[in-house]
């Protein structure tokens, strides 16, 4: 993937908030809670829900690796 959503996880460390806790807050689900620890793509919906729930913005929570940072990716 590349997508890297570490920005979050490190967040919710610093703003002492459980995975779980989170999700519940957040209104988002055990199975998309997976996804962003796997730092597979989300839906854009997901995101905003997720900048809502954290008063953040997008650039807060996640990165886009450039195609040099994603092994196994082919050039357009």
């Amino acid at each position: 993937m590349n997508v890297c959503y570490n920005k979050l996880f490190k967040l919710l460390i610093d703003k002492n908030m459980k995975k779980t806790e989170f999700s519940k807050v957040a209104g988002i689900s055990a199975n998309t809670l997976a996804k962003l620890s796997k730092n597979e793509y989300v839906s854009m919906e997901v995101l905003v829900k997720i900048c809502r729930a954290l008063e953040c913005t997008p650039n807060d929570i996640m990165e886009i690796l450039s195609s040099d940072n994603v092994e196994g990716t082919n050039e357009y």
